[in-house]
Formats: structure tokens, C-alpha cells, sequence
């Protein structure tokens, strides 16, 4: 087990497999900024899966007991099934799942599955046209999403998680409508906080629907009751439908962050990794990979990287309103 500075283990890792997106979501990649002729990272400078491999299993070593697969949108990756494949043999790994926008889920749905895949996060942040193709920039259809989700139900996938981003003025109005048609499915949709990831999508503060806001909607329509999390350091407070009828999350992550309980590390597709999704720092190991140096002599580079760790932008997010800062994007860490 390893231990950070405030005294939180290293448990969670995720890992981006592609810089690339086949949406524009404005608050991530604007279209704006990220055109057709936007470069992204070259072939030869991203991780192989067998690096990739190497060091989950070094991860694992340490007391690392999730992964999750992130891009950009990981189901570019040409095949991603290979490396989960490979992921599924670690010993220590107990949850190993997968984050994508739900746009090439019904063709891949059933070979991740096969692979070992155990859970799927899809992002539909609306089930309104006009608004989710506003708020991916592409004009996607929504069934084009719906089609994935119902492919990943049909492979097995008994528990997904819909991940919809909240934007005052924008989607909020379409929460309740959100929860209605997940409600008694099994799945879990996710109500998040709109963040300033990134340095891109123009932030403001008033463009957040609190928590307790969007618990206020929700439970105005549909009661429900707080329950305790899953397992410590669980990022979403849950809650259940007083009937019964399964459950919601909310992630707090601006209105009341979760700092101090945050086990999470994040490599980056070229090999980087980061202690915090608002950092502009990232570590290499894709030049200790690639320079001779065994496994344990990265393991002690990771430990000694990770106890030095004192990030907690979000609960310092108030105190720097105002102030520029430099992160690193989303799409190159995923979320």
C-alpha cells in the first residue's frame, strides 16, 4: 500500500488509450480548437498495449486494484479488445471498466465482454436531439447512443452507468426525463457537476447546477433517500428511489469535492501520469519503459512520485477563482 502526503492510497488507475474523440463536446474539445487539422499524438509516441500491460501490472504490484479505460474515446483505439484481454489476466485487479461516448459500443459491445471488460460508463448527457447534438458538437443523433447501451445490455453488461454532465441553461431541464428512462433498468445514471477541466471550455461558476439543486429536481418528481457509498473514496453519492425502484448518483465535485478521500492516478496516452485531473504536471514513465529500467526500479519511481502527492485543487478551486491556471485537457487523461 502506498501512501500520499494527506495520507490517501493509491487504488485506482486509469488509463487513456487514445488523445482522439469522435465527438466536440464544448466543454471538453470545442470544435472551435480541435478541427480537422488539429494534430493529435502520432502512433509512435503513444503507449503499446504492452506497455500499457507492464505497467498496470506494476500498478498492481503497489496496491492498485481498478482500472478504467479512457481517452478520448478508448473504442478508437484499434484493438482495444486485445488490451483488455491482456488487463483481465492481472492478479490484484478486481474492477477493470471502461468509459466511452456510446458511439461505437453497439459494433464493440459484445467482443469487450468477451475480452473480460466487467463494467461500462457511457457518457448522454441529454435525451433531447437538439440539446445532446449541441452538446457533442456533432450533431450525433441520441439513437446512435441508445443503440450502444441496449448492444451492452444485450452482451451481459448488466450494471451500466450513464454519465450525464449538468450545464445550467443548457440540459438541466431535461434531468428528470434523464432519471425516467433508466429508472428500473438496473443501469445507474450519474448527475456531474459541470467542472473546469481542462483550459478550454470557458468556465464559469454560474454555469453550475449544484448538487443539492439537481437532488432537489430529481426528488421532487422521483423521492429519494441517501444511502452509504460502495467502498471509500467512491466519487458519487448515492441514492435510491424510496420505491425501490434502483438508484441515482450525484458527483459533487465543485459544490463539495472529495479531495481527501481521491485514490485516483491517471496515465496519459503518451505515457504520462497525473496526480489530479486539474494538474499541468505528468510524470514520465514512457522513457523509463523504453530506456531498460526494470520494473521494480519504475515501481520506486511511481512510490516516490505518489508520497510526495499533496493535490487538491477542487477543495482550493474557491480561493483561485479569478486566477489562470494551466491544466492538462480532459481528453488527454480522460475523466
Amino acid at each position: 500500500m502506498v501512501v500520499d502526503s494527506l495520507g490517501r492510497t493509491l487504488g485506482d488507475l486509469r488509463i487513456s488509450v487514445t488523445d482522439r474523440c469522435n465527438f466536440r463536446c464544448p466543454y471538453c474539445m470545442p470544435i472551435s480548437l480541435y478541427g480537422d487539422n488539429y494534430k493529435f499524438l502520432p502512433s509512435e509516441s503513444q503507449l503499446t498495449f504492452d506497455e500499457i500491460y507492464r505497467l498496470a501490472r506494476i500498478f498492481a504490484n503497489i496496491g492498485v486494484t481498478k482500472l478504467r479505460i479512457t481517452g478520448g474515446e478508448p473504442l478508437l483505439r484499434q484493438g482495444i479488445e486485445k488490451l483488455i484481454s491482456s488487463l483481465a489476466t492481472i492478479d490484484g485487479i478486481t474492477d477493470l471498466t471502461l468509459t466511452t461516448n456510446g458511439y461505437l459500443l453497439k459494433e464493440k459491445a459484445e467482443k469487450l465482454k468477451e475480452a473480460g471488460l466487467k463494467r461500462i460508463t457511457v457518457s448522454l448527457d441529454s435525451l433531447e436531439d437538439e440539446v445532446f447534438q449541441q452538446m457533442n458538437g456533432l450533431k450525433i443523433p441520441i439513437s446512435r447512443i441508445l443503440d450502444g447501451i441496449q448492444a451492452a445490455e444485450d452482451a451481459g453488461f448488466s450494471t451500466i452507468k450513464i454519465n450525464a454532465v449538468v450545464q445550467k441553461g443548457i440540459n438541466d431541464h431535461g434531468l428528470v426525463e434523464l432519471a425516467r428512462r433508466f429508472k428500473g433498468t438496473g443501469h445507474i445514471i450519474r448527475f456531474i457537476e459541470y467542472m473546469d477541466v481542462g483550459t478550454k471550455n470557458d468556465w464559469q461558476i454560474s454555469q453550475v447546477l449544484s448538487a443539492n439543486e439537481i437532488f432537489q429536481i430529481i426528488h421532487s418528481t422521483f423521492p429519494i433517500s441517501p444511502v452509504a457509498p460502495n467502498y471509500k473514496g467512491e466519487v458519487a453519492n448515492r441514492f435510491e428511489y424510496l420505491d425501490g425502484d434502483g438508484e441515482i448518483g450525484i458527483i459533487a465535485s465543485v459544490s463539495n469535492p472529495f479531495c481527501r478521500t481521491c485514490t485516483r492516478l491517471r496515465l496519459s496516452t503518451d505515457g504520462k501520469i497525473y496526480l489530479c485531473l486539474f494538474s499541468d504536471l505528468g510524470y514520465d514513465l514512457k522513457d523509463s519503459l523504453r530506456s531498460g529500467e526494470t520494473d521494480l526500479e519504475i515501481e520506486q519511481k511511481i512510490k516516490t512520485i505518489w508520497e510526495k502527492r499533496n493535490d487538491r485543487y477542487s477543495e482550493l478551486r474557491s480561493g483561485l477563482t479569478g486566477i489562470s491556471r494551466k491544466k492538462i485537457e480532459m481528453f488527454q487523461i480522460g475523466g
